[in-house]
């Protein structure tokens, strides 16, 4: 594993490195095989959720841009409010809890042998990290799966199965980038609704042990010289 800094990033703390998994020849033929199987389970079943654009064909942040700002255009026409939380996961890769992803592997009704085989894969991993000249002693991988990896986006996309939106609140999603986009007329009725799915998306972090970043944003679109609109 090699540490690649952040762009931006001060390189002196050791958070602004991302880690990158190097795999070996073999390795990187067996992921290739599996993910082909994955991919076939997850497309003939269609397991992802339309608001999710990572790491899908035909699929981009452009494409994922141009819907929000679509539905804030809507909105405006429309004389209503969109109000918008950005929301961005810590770690992601690295905190994939691997009872969990296998557990909605099951769910899912993933065949029991690809379960088994992801199930091999990810346990009783070790690693070394590089950094410059020094390289540490082994240790061993107690979650996460590999960044870098062949099939760590699909399964990390398979694991942030968020909570389904609620009325006048929908989802757009890119791996770990997340907005979460309420609709109506009334401000009040706005931070509402965003309240209602935040407190459900709290409990539903807490219980897969997935953390938030601290540089999530609020904001409200409002077309420039309206007044909001109070009960």
């Amino acid at each position: 594993m090699i540490s690649i800094l952040k762009p931006g990033k001060d390189p002196v703390l050791p958070s602004s490195y991302r880690p990158i998994s190097l795999l070996d020849t073999i390795g990187k033929l067996f992921e290739k095989i599996l993910l082909a199987r994955i991919l076939h389970v997850v497309n003939e079943c269609r397991l992802l959720r339309d608001e999710q654009f990572g790491f899908r064909p035909r699929h981009s942040t452009s494409l994922q841009l141009a819907r929000l700002v679509e539905r804030i255009t809507r909105n405006f026409s429309e004389k209503r409010l969109t109000g918008t939380v950005f929301l961005d996961v810590a770690k992601a890769f690295d905190t994939v809890w691997i009872d969990g992803l296998l557990y909605k592997l099951t769910l899912l009704n993933f065949p029991s042998y690809i379960v088994h085989k992801i199930s091999s894969y990810l346990r009783d991993r070790m690693f070394e990290a590089s950094f410059q000249t020094a390289t540490s002693s082994h240790r061993g991988m107690w979650a996460e799966v590999a960044q870098g990896g062949l099939i760590s986006p699909v399964l990390f996309s398979l694991y942030i199965d968020m909570p389904p939106p609620l009325h006048h609140v929908e989802l757009a999603l890119y791996t770990d980038d997340m907005a979460i986009i309420a609709t109506s007329r009334k401000l009040t009725l706005l931070v509402t609704y965003l309240e209602s799915y935040l407190n459900d998306l709290q409990r539903w972090l807490s219980e897969w042990r997935i953390a938030i970043v601290s540089k999530s944003t609020v904001m409200i679109f409002v077309r420039a010289g309206r007044r909001f609109i109070q009960p």
